[in-house]
């Protein structure tokens, strides 16, 4: 049978297909099949019916997470999730101007290391220093840390500073 995937939570691995018999059905990651570990709502998929559950479920066209990484950040933007690579470069390329503050919706403390960047350029360039070594720093924990511990302490727990 084909259908749609309405829903998929990766840090349980579970998730709801809509079949084109109008019923939904539940999957588990296990259920997956051809190496793919993870699934995009709205992917069209061919599946097997185990009685109320999906079975044996293909991914139809690029509707798996390593088809195509741009979609997936675009995704995540817009779902308002962020993604912690581009979060991590961020800080490590941009760090200074607390670009990477900006991008995580933390506009005060993006604005203080704005600011202590351009004022600290005409005070021996310390500033700009400090904060990109602190850029520096926030992007390599960001890297280091799991998607989940991720998206919890920074983008819904708003931690600011490390």
């Amino acid at each position: 049978m084909r259908g749609k995937v309405l829903s998929y939570q990766d840090l349980e691995g579970t998730g709801i297909i809509s079949g084109d018999d109008g019923k939904r059905y539940s999957f588990v990651r296990g259920d997956l099949q051809d190496g793919v570990r993870t699934v995009r709502v709205g992917a069209d998929v061919d599946f097997q019916i185990d009685g109320e559950k999906a079975a044996a479920i293909y991914v139809m066209g690029s509707g798996s997470a390593a088809a195509d990484s741009l979609n997936e950040a675009v995704e995540s933007f817009s779902s308002g999730e962020k993604n912690k690579v581009v979060a991590g470069i961020l800080a490590i390329l941009l760090g200074a101007l607390g670009i990477h503050k900006f991008y995580l919706g933390l506009t005060q403390p993006g604005i203080i290391m704005l600011l202590v960047t351009l004022v600290g350029s005409i005070a021996f360039g310390l500033g700009p220093m400090a904060m990109g070594l602190l850029g520096l720093i926030e992007g390599i924990i960001y890297l280091t840390k799991s998607d989940a511990a991720f998206q919890q302490e920074y983008v819904i727990g708003k931690k600011a500073w490390f």
